[in-house]
């Protein structure tokens, strides 16, 4: 068979009819818009301009090996489940163990056969009803696959299949597939103890596409993380550093981000458990640093240094240039027997309440008024948006607001965003979309949904007389692009 092209149709043949009640793949070209037919038309139109623009990916977690070797992904469950927290999250919330989809645990990948762990999946898609992945999906198996039929059990082994033939082909390799999204950069995110081998490789290559990473340094920086000693032994090994000094310790970070930033780094990023701040002295620093380097470290000292560091970096990113991303505000690997089992990221972290007015004001107190460094806030605390975050991104012009994330980069919680920030912090206190996601697939239905729900927006507020349609156009080529770029120095 001959593969389809991006945005094409499945045209080798003619789809099966597996039984009666197979269904048309929903995937309806005015998705997302107002059902108004004013606001419709204007929306219709600024999609339009911007639908075809590069994508920018400036935070994510895809795997830089992808495109290092170019392999071909081996099939649907090892490219659609296994990297997807957002699927198997929800196929678990019903009972249903996450080795039988295809997710590798702490003792190994998984053994599940791959195509039974799809026929599961397959079978469950009610459960993604009205949620972004079913968006996602639709996406993905419509305009990339070229699917013409809903996926449901009795289409599993179909689609099984069929993407099994398309991963096969060489326009489905990982480049190939960079290049037919129109991606113009996508940036990766490393821990300081990553060698960075992929990104060499990528570099060493000659292969046009701009990879980059991101400089993480949550498991050095964070002493309750379970391998923080681990990782500070190999955070001294690869700087030559005596990091269990304060002055080691600090000048190993600014060597590591120099490091990263050789291999096209341009921003950090910090998950940390709250957006606390802290501006110690030098004295107090130190000696807080020699407290959470012991074994037994009490809660109360792990949250200072953590939050001594959100300052330190700041203070790097001032000399060095990096954006600096903080995503707090998730209970991470809420669920001990998944953690056990299966280790991080595995879909168990939880949205909690989080503060940012007393917890950033050390920080901003040193570095709020500084107008060459960018701080990127994020959330996963809704209520945060129209009382703090708006007013505190619409005064100082060290910040801006990171779009909706995480839990709520639905269209829904777009529109929230939009609708809670802009009367505050307008549209030129925020930084764009980025699709933070480790499935490579979804990435244009991600940014073809902020795209849309950007264009909704803008298109309610021309209808409304609220803004001339000629702003709008400028407004929605800024969201789309001009501004992720700027922010993040691309």
């Amino acid at each position: 068979m001959t593969p389809v092209t991006y945005g094409g149709k499945y045209l080798s043949g003619s789809i099966p009819k597996v039984n009666n009640m197979s269904k048309p793949l929903f995937l309806h070209a005015d998705r997302l818009f107002s059902s108004d037919p004013a606001q419709r038309a204007i929306a219709r139109d600024l999609y339009a301009s911007v639908k075809g623009l590069p994508i920018l990916s400036p935070h994510g977690h895809t795997d830089p090996s992808w495109f290092a070797d170019n392999q071909p992904f081996e099939n649907a469950t090892e490219l659609f489940l296994a990297p997807d927290h957002y699927i198997y999250r929800m196929l678990y919330s019903q009972g249903i163990d996450m080795d039988s989809v295809g997710v590798g645990s702490k003792a190994g990948p998984s053994s599940a056969d791959a195509r039974a762990a799809w026929r599961i999946y397959a079978a469950n898609q009610h459960l993604f009803r009205g949620t972004p992945s079913f968006m996602w999906m639709s996406h993905v198996f419509g305009e990339i696959m070229g699917f013409e039929v809903a996926l449901d059990e009795t289409t599993a082994d179909f689609y099984f299949d069929r993407i099994g033939e398309l991963l096969a082909s060489d326009a489905y390799r990982p480049r190939a597939l960079f290049d037919r999204f129109n991606i113009e950069l996508l940036a990766t995110t490393e821990g300081p103890t990553d060698t960075l081998e992929h990104h060499a490789k990528i570099k060493a290559s000659g292969w046009k596409g701009r990879v980059v990473t991101a400089y993480r340094p949550d498991p050095v920086i964070d002493p309750e993380h379970e391998d923080f000693h681990d990782k500070l032994a190999l955070f001294a090994d690869l700087t030559g550093e005596d990091v269990h000094s304060w002055k080691g310790y600090l000048s190993a970070h600014r060597k590591r981000r120099d490091v990263f930033m050789a291999h096209g780094a341009t921003s950090t990023d910090h998950g940390h458990p709250t957006a606390q701040t802290a501006n110690l002295s030098h004295s107090d620093a130190k000696d807080l640093f020699h407290r959470v380097l012991k074994k037994h470290v009490s809660a109360e000292d792990a949250e200072l240094f953590r939050a001594q560091m959100l300052t330190e970096m700041a203070r790097m990113s001032l000399d060095d240039g990096l954006t600096m991303q903080i995503h707090p505000g998730a209970y991470r690997n809420h669920n001990a027997r998944v953690f056990d089992t299966y280790g991080r990221d595995k879909g168990a972290d939880i949205p909690m309440p989080t503060g940012y007015v007393h917890a950033l004001k050390p920080l901003l107190d040193a570095f709020g008024n500084e107008k060459n460094l960018t701080i990127i806030l994020f959330t996963l605390d809704e209520t945060n948006y129209a009382r703090e975050l708006a007013p505190l991104a619409g005064h100082y012009p060290v910040l801006k607001l990171g779009p909706s994330w995480w839990f709520h980069d639905s269209s829904e919680g777009m529109m929230r965003f939009r609708e809670q920030v802009t009367e505050t912090a307008g549209f030129y206190n925020t930084v764009g979309f980025n699709d933070d996601t480790r499935a490579f697939l979804s990435i244009p239905a991600r940014h073809d949904v902020a795209r849309r729900i950007d264009s909704a927006f803008l298109a309610r507020l021309v209808a409304e007389h609220r803004l001339p349609i000629e702003d709008a156009a400028q407004v929605i080529q800024d969201l789309t692009y001009n501004l992720p770029k700027a922010a993040y120095k691309l």
